[in-house]
């Protein structure tokens, strides 16, 4: 691939947008080849956890590639929105929990991306908007629908009209982000939290984050119910008998079989 980078640490997998030239911006060919990690990632797993971040500290993903859509027609906009759509519901999809490690510029497509991932870890020069507005265009790649769930209609709405630029601060003050570190120390803090998650039973973490995302867009009845049959199913898992016999032991486990 030219335009991602990829590592598994131990259970932990880290994707890389590699393009520090153009500040990690998305074109085609990189969100093609985000998709293909993305099957790979799904397929994988000894995976518990993703870390997704952009090469350098200026830009986790400042945009969508400015240059690859200036001359686009409609139709290829359409095919470009939808393409990166088909990517990003494939992150927000996966059944692991993702993080977005965002050092420097998260604009537009890269909000977009950070806003896909389960937990937004940033920087703080970290830098998050949805520009598309001073550019003639709308967010294409989820940003209307994501940011409202996430903050709020009112502060998304403000946001994406005025096409504003905030700091890690703000975003953190909004609830755009759970926690703001210094920007020598991102990757330290968010190792640690990828680990402190994949060391936990994988299936029970991995049903959790199916609860939670399956009953925010349902009532709560049908949602508390979905949620017993998952708790029940945990009971045919390895994982529950072992880890509920140690602590009955009062020992620890060591390593949870992922069964």
């Amino acid at each position: 691939m030219e335009n991602i980078s990829f590592e598994k640490r131990d259970n932990v997998a880290i994707l890389k947008i590699s393009r520090p030239k153009f500040l990690n911006a998305l074109n085609s060919e990189t969100l093609r080849e985000l998709e293909m990690a993305i099957d790979d990632i799904q397929k994988d797993k000894d995976i518990y956890a993703l870390v997704i971040t952009g090469e350098g500290n200026k830009a986790f993903v400042a945009g969508a590639d400015i240059k690859e859509m200036s001359n686009m027609s409609v139709f290829e906009a359409r095919e470009f929105s939808i393409l990166g759509n088909r990517v990003f519901r494939k992150i927000e999809g996966l059944e692991i929990p993702t993080i977005a490690a965002v050092n420097g510029y998260a604009l537009g497509g890269g909000c977009e991306l950070s806003l896909c991932c389960d937990i937004r870890i940033a920087s703080e020069n970290a830098k998050f908007g949805q520009p598309e507005v001073t550019l003639g265009i709308t967010p294409g790649f989820g940003g209307t629908q994501r940011l409202a769930r996430i903050i709020g209609t009112s502060r998304a709405k403000e946001l994406i009209f005025t096409g504003r630029m905030i700091d890690a601060k703000e975003a953190e003050k909004i609830g755009l982000v759970n926690k703001v570190v210094p920007q020598e120390s991102l990757m330290d803090e968010v190792m640690d939290l990828a680990n402190s998650i994949a060391k936990n039973a994988p299936l029970a973490v991995r049903m959790c984050k199916v609860a939670i995302n399956r009953g925010i867009d349902v009532d709560i009845e049908t949602g508390i119910q979905y949620e017993a049959e998952i708790f029940a199913h945990c009971f045919s898992t390895e994982d529950q008998k072992d880890a509920m016999a140690a602590f009955l032991e009062k020992r620890k486990i060591d390593k949870f079989k992922n069964r």
